[in-house]
């Protein structure tokens, strides 16, 4: 089975392209189909449902510094930084493939998105993406796990995006997920994990709006040290662009680092600043 995942997740390193990220503006009606629910691909750390169009190419930086808690020590974060660079290509309207590299745990990642529903003025009340990906675990030294196999460096993501969106202001989206780590931290943590996801978007201006996210993880191990993650953050459209910024308690940016490894904690101001820049060819 798991070589099946690997064949599925490992088309999206097939592809590239172009267009103009403000195509789909609130009030334009395509086809009866509802506007998009978010302007930026993802609402904070989880994916929203919006989609690169046919034959686009997106270029994101998604830059993460690290906790502000230790204030002028770090910089407020500025040295322990982390990046991630992602290519999306529109391969149609409804089909999105991507790979990405991360510098948090020299993390590797394809993926694909695939809308399979969306919501209409006069059908569907919703829209429903589903999305994948298989990532490899760069960071893991053999010279401090004897036996170390590349198997062992693999990991997984499945995820149903379902989004209402309300009317041309608000927005909500629910995330089933289902995550698998083939080499877990803890040994009590199970390699199979569970979490929901919630996010929404509420537009406060012609050109801004407030985006919050939260995952609940549901099989998390009674000893782990890691905290379910909890993002707020500002999508800009600036002309072509959108350009997010937020804070959150989990530096890791890929769905399985953010969903197991978050390690801040709101409550304590441990939570980290990051911004998301998407470019499109």
């Amino acid at each position: 089975m798991k070589i099946i995942y690997i064949i599925i997740f490992l088309i999206p390193l097939l592809g590239f392209t172009q267009h103009d990220l403000l195509s789909e503006i609130d009030n334009k009606e395509v086809n009866d189909y509802e506007s998009a629910a978010f302007k930026g691909l993802k609402i904070v750390n989880f994916e929203s449902t919006k989609m690169v169009s046919k034959k686009e190419l997106y270029f994101v930086v998604s830059h993460r510094f690290g906790s502000i808690k230790p204030g002028f020590e770090d910089f407020f974060g500025l040295d322990q930084a982390v990046t991630r660079l992602n290519f999306i290509y529109g391969v149609s309207d409804g089909i999105n493939i991507g790979v990405s590299r991360s510098s948090f745990l020299k993390t590797y990642e394809s993926s694909i998105k695939l809308r399979l529903i969306r919501q209409k003025k006069k059908g569907s009340p919703f829209t429903l993406v589903g999305f994948g990906t298989l990532l490899i675990n760069g960071a893991l030294d053999d010279a401090n796990l004897p036996g170390l196999e590349f198997k062992n460096r693999l990991g997984y993501t499945a995820q149903l995006l379902i989004v209402k969106k309300f009317n041309k202001n608000f927005s909500l989206e629910l995330i089933p997920t289902f995550f698998h780590e083939n080499l877990v931290q803890l040994d009590e943590q199970e390699n199979s994990q569970y979490a929901i996801g919630f996010g929404g978007r509420h537009k406060i201006s012609k050109r801004v709006s407030l985006n919050i996210d939260y995952g609940l993880h549901l099989n998390r191990a009674s000893n782990s040290p890691f905290n379910n993650p909890l993002s707020v953050g500002f999508d800009i459209e600036t002309g072509g662009h959108v350009f997010q910024l937020h804070f959150t308690n989990a530096q890791p940016m890929n769905t399985n680092g953010f969903l197991g490894q978050a390690t801040g904690d709101w409550s304590e101001g441990d939570i980290f600043f990051g911004f998301n820049l998407s470019r499109v060819f």
